[in-house]
């Protein structure tokens, strides 16, 4: 073999083994990704049929028809009545350090074990304006306390809302924030994979994500690992997610300030660089800047 074939052959088993690695740390990634990048709409005859196709699933299933431009209300829906029965007498949380490198994290610690089943509310302060959820900590104690600790340790602060959706870009409406690392910029690669470096169970799953439904989110498919991330669902058409995701309550103010945030694909920041493989997350025009977390 000459010189110059050895060369070219060296070459290319170089080239092969980038290309092994780039398909291995896509395909990590993928199996740590959030429901941000979740939705796909398939397109058919006499209308548009929704397929839920969450990250870590190969296949898209039809599950509800939608209108080709459902249009969202901007009333705010009343804490749903069919939700689990609640914990009764003491509950205990458990609370598992992440250790996947794999993970952008921010922690800051461990919640305590003993929930305070008194928290009605969470008030998210942001640059638009205030988000104030009617909580169902009955339902999820555990959940409610890990936010709760978060947002005591100003975890979320100066944080960015890393994706919303519309659903004429995903078949859904929906936005998702908690990130701490996210930059909502349409370039950072890792957005939407950031979490609070520990775990939970999941609590008040199966309940359908009508508009104001909020929800935490974890990989699909997986169970037990819920972190800092929690989506609002801004449309009824949401129903057509399968609710594997744990409720924590509901919107009572901020509604229409997050639907003034965008109407079309057009409103949104598309992030050709999302290291999912997915087509990108997308962010929205209109940063969603979260300047503070409360509990009462």
């Amino acid at each position: 073999m000459s010189g110059d074939d050895r060369q070219s052959e060296l070459a290319r088993e170089h080239k092969e083994r980038q290309a092994q690695r780039a398909a291995e740390q896509a395909a990590k990634a993928r199996r740590n990704t959030f429901i941000g990048a979740g939705v796909a709409v398939v397109l058919v005859a006499g209308g548009i049929v929704a397929a839920t196709t969450m990250i870590g699933k190969s296949d898209a299933t039809p599950v509800a028809e939608a209108s080709a431009s459902p249009k969202a209300s901007t009333s705010v829906p009343a804490v749903p009545s069919a939700s689990p029965t609640a914990s009764a007498g003491p509950v205990t949380c458990e609370y598992k350090k992440q250790n996947d490198p794999a993970i952008p994290t921010k922690f800051v610690g461990l919640p305590g074990k003993r929930p305070n089943k008194k928290l009605k509310q969470m008030t998210i302060v942001t640059n638009r304006g205030e988000i104030v959820i009617d909580l169902m900590t009955e339902q999820a104690p555990c959940t409610v306390n890990a936010l709760a600790f978060l947002a005591k340790k100003n975890f979320y602060d100066n944080t960015r809302c890393q994706r919303l959706v519309t659903p004429d870009a995903a078949g859904v409406h929906l936005l998702q924030c908690g990130d701490p690392l996210a930059k909502a910029d349409g370039v950072n690669p890792t957005d939407g994979q950031g979490s609070s470096g520990f775990t939970y169970g999941d609590e008040n799953v199966g309940i359908p994500y009508n508009q104001g439904v909020v929800f935490v989110t974890q990989p699909s498919g997986a169970a037990g690992q819920n972190g800092s991330q929690f989506a609002i669902s801004l449309s009824n058409e949401n129903t057509q997610v399968s609710p594997e995701y744990g409720v924590l309550g509901t919107v009572s103010k901020g509604m229409e300030m997050m639907l003034g945030l965008a109407k079309t694909e057009k409103d949104l920041i598309v992030n050709p660089n999302d290291i999912t493989g997915d087509g990108g997350t997308t962010a929205p025009k209109k940063p969603v800047v979260i300047k503070d977390v409360r509990f009462s």
